[in-house]
């Protein structure tokens, strides 16, 4: 028991870099939650979407800088437009068209529209059609994922998940997805009921799981340990936001399974 206490104040000294960077972005998010303002949020996902479309394209190895034009005309429209997500498949449609006119656009080009920036639109449509609270209740089901499995895997992680992350265990994505269960029955909004609240949760965390693990893939091939380095202890914002830009897509489905 001894042993098991002091190999967890051990983590939380080792990670506290991480843990005071996660607890500013949590208190920044929280105000802007509260202060629930339709531009505001729009403006804040844009930013991060800037930056991770430049992380991405370094992962993807993409030199043409005409993804920002299109991703930025799509997030514009994005304010506009009350089914965000729809506008993916212009913007799909007006870089095929091009790449079939001019010949002269990057095939890869193609990748960052959907990786991250689909993920983002699909997350506004998230806050538009369903509000902050939608928004907050992802955060709480992604952010109870990583820290579960964090403090789960790192104290009783013996089997490896899979090879594509080697540090991630079975035993800390089980109680990464147990805790973000629990947190999400609790924080869930009104609109659903308790057994759509629990398969949202479970659903939504386990899919954040294999967001991280997608991001883990790209790092990999590209050689990189993280994708950026502006966030202290987490690295770029796609290692921190990994596990959204999957969650963010499946819960708005499921969302309009069960309202």
């Amino acid at each position: 028991m001894e042993e098991q206490k002091n190999k967890f104040f051990s983590i939380l000294n080792d990670s506290s870099v991480r843990i005071k960077t996660g607890v500013i972005l949590v208190v920044v998010l929280l105000i802007i939650g509260w202060i629930d303002s339709y531009f505001l949020t729009w403006v804040l996902l844009g930013a991060l979407l800037v930056i991770a479309i430049s992380e991405s394209m370094k992962l993807f190895e993409i030199s043409d800088t005409r993804i920002y034009y299109y991703s930025g005309a799509l997030w514009l429209g994005a304010y506009f437009y009350p089914n965000a997500e729809d506008l993916l498949f212009v913007g799909l449609i007006v870089m095929a068209s091009v790449l079939a006119y001019s010949k002269n656009i990057e095939k890869t080009l193609f990748l960052p529209l959907i990786y991250p920036t689909a993920s983002f639109l699909f997350m506004f449509a998230l806050y538009a059609q369903f509000g902050m609270g939608s928004l907050l209740w992802l955060l709480v089901i992604v952010a109870g994922a990583d820290v579960g499995a964090y403090f789960v895997g790192r104290n009783i992680g013996k089997t490896q998940f899979c090879s594509t992350s080697p540090n991630k265990t079975l035993e800390g994505v089980a109680g990464g997805v147990l805790v973000s269960t629990l947190l999400g029955v609790i924080f869930a909004i009104d609109e659903v009921s308790l057994i759509g609240a629990i398969v949202v949760s479970i659903v939504v965390s386990i899919a954040s799981v294999f967001g991280d693990l997608f991001e883990s893939y790209l790092k990999r091939e590209a050689g990189v340990k993280d994708s950026g380095d502006i966030l202290p202890g987490h690295g770029g914002i796609l290692d921190r936001t990994d596990g959204y830009l999957f969650a963010g897509v499946v819960m708005i489905v499921l969302l309009r399974m069960f309202i």
